[in-house]
């Protein structure tokens, strides 16, 4: 008797509970029939049912080919038969208001035997509208694969896969985004990566609380372990065969639903200047174009503060033979060198901002004619003097040599502070502006790595492919920063034994 009266109570509850679900999912489809892009109607063929989708978001081949031919020939009672009946993969039974919304927003068909029912029926048609896969634009190398990624992420998982066919390779997806709900993907190689960076990451994916997420640019800002510092802590690439590249040394990788671009972690400051041309080269080369792009790094920051502080402070450190030539050249200039420096890299910069925002044939030209038109009007006039004008044309180019485009903004705005503490304190203001930088490198973190390995701290093996890149069968070993859990890359004596043979 008391456990009868326990299912009365109980009875209610449910039916209460039942009664709240399908409100719920009326109000669903209320507020989406306001849209004019959703439909939903009564299928009165063979079998009855109601149908709802977004038909911006759903293919119509696989709505009229695999559904409506079969609903419309065959008499079927429930969703189970449905499913059975139905050719489409992945299809799910569920009465779950999240996973429906979740899944017809983005392009998946309902089907309700009756329209007030609870439980639904969930069929896979979204519509993959992208473009095709072209060439890098940003990171362009004259030799090696041709690809890019594209604002697809099953087609960019695709690009890695075929690069590496491996079972190891595991793909661990989640939804960022409390309105975009963006898919963003986890992917590393089991059995090389260390499990810890792996942790890390998906620790800090999950602890993202943001509204939208349209661009992997948002997940670098969020999970950086230094959001202040100027320097990227996340290596950005639009190219398949680095991200491959990274993954087999035990990096893991990040790609977001909408976005070109991937993000490889843990790095260092010096994989930003090692260009995919440089595996693609004899070492030889690949070695002298790296020194080149570092040093070209190195004069885009300091000369024009060298400039400043050698005209302003220490004019004795001027040869001879070059002061005759900078004093005609200064001879009518009314301006100090700090003014006519921030001058001219403003100048540069705004016509490198004008380049970048209009359509590409205006920006070009734009930049070319500005460039020129506006230097020799600075010299004629007296604003500036030619030797200056040279020396910042060249810094703009030098700056241009870096391959991943975030680390040229870095360096555009740290020249700024250089160029102060030039004019403060001469020599010692540029080099109190390094030791502070080279201090910050030194205590920057990439997910929890040093971001200036293999410097600080220093290892030696991982100078093999640092400043210089030696050959690959020196490279026999995966880097110390990854930690991974299979350090071996090649056997060595398998190499020599292969070459005393060969020989």
């Amino acid at each position: 008797m008391w456990k009868w009266k326990r299912k009365e109570k109980q009875q209610p509850e449910k039916q209460q509970q039942t009664k709240k679900q399908n409100g719920s999912l009326s109000e669903f489809i209320q507020a989406m029939q306001q849209s004019e892009d959703f439909v939903h109607y009564k299928l009165s063929g063979s079998t009855r049912c109601t149908i709802s989708y977004l038909k911006t978001m759903s293919d119509s081949k696989i709505l009229n080919r695999s559904v409506l031919s079969i609903l419309n020939s065959e008499s079927l009672h429930t969703l189970h038969d449905m499913r059975e009946r139905i050719p489409v993969e992945n299809i799910r039974v569920t009465s779950k208001l999240e996973l429906i919304e979740e899944k017809v927003m983005f392009g998946y068909i309902m089907i309700q035997i009756h329209e007030k029912d609870e439980e639904v029926l969930l069929v896979p048609a979204v519509s993959l509208e992208s473009r095709d896969v072209g060439i890098p634009e940003v990171e362009f190398s004259v030799v090696g694969p041709k690809e890019a990624f594209v604002e697809t992420l099953n087609t960019n998982i695709n690009l890695i896969r075929k690069r590496l066919p491996l079972p190891q390779l595991t793909v661990k997806e989640t939804n960022i985004g409390k309105v975009t709900k963006t898919r963003v993907a986890v992917v590393y190689i089991d059995g090389i990566v260390n499990k810890d960076n792996v942790e890390t990451v998906e620790q800090r994916l999950k602890g993202i609380e943001i509204d939208q997420l349209t661009d992997s640019s948002f997940v670098t800002q969020v999970i950086a372990d230094n959001s202040n510092s100027p320097f990227p802590q996340l290596l950005d690439t639009e190219r398949p065969d680095r991200v491959v590249s990274n993954l087999v040394e035990g990096k893991v990788a990040i790609l977001v639903e909408g976005s070109p671009h991937a993000l490889t972690c843990p790095t260092t400051v010096v994989e930003f200047f090692g260009a995919s041309d440089d595996y693609f080269l004899p070492w030889h080369l690949a070695t002298a174009f790296r020194l080149i792009r570092l040093f070209a790094v190195i004069f885009s920051v300091l000369s024009t503060p060298l400039y400043v502080a050698v005209l302003t402070y220490h004019h004795e450190m001027i040869p001879g033979a070059l002061m005759a030539t900078i004093v005609s050249s200064r001879s009518d200039i009314p301006f100090p060198p700090i003014l006519e420096v921030i001058v001219l890299e403003l100048t540069i910069e705004l016509l490198r901002e004008a380049g970048a925002r209009l359509p590409t044939k205006i920006g070009q030209t734009i930049g070319i004619v500005g460039g020129i038109v506006i230097g020799t009007a600075a010299v004629d006039a007296g604003l500036t003097s030619n030797v200056l004008l040279i020396i910042v044309a060249l810094s703009a180019l030098a700056s241009f040599t870096t391959p991943v485009y975030q680390i040229g903004n870095t360096i555009r705005l740290i020249r700024f502070p250089f160029i102060i503490g030039a004019q403060l304190w001469g020599l010692v203001g540029i080099s109190m502006c390094m030791v502070f930088f080279i201090g910050h490198l030194i205590k920057l973190q990439s997910i929890g790595r040093p971001f200036f390995e293999p410097l600080y701290p220093l290892r030696i093996k991982d100078l093999k492919d640092a400043f210089i890149r030696l050959p690959f069968n020196k490279q026999t070993e995966r880097p110390i920063l990854t930690r991974s859990e299979d350090t071996q890359r090649m056997n060595p004596s398998r190499v020599k034994a292969k070459r005393d043979i060969d020989e």
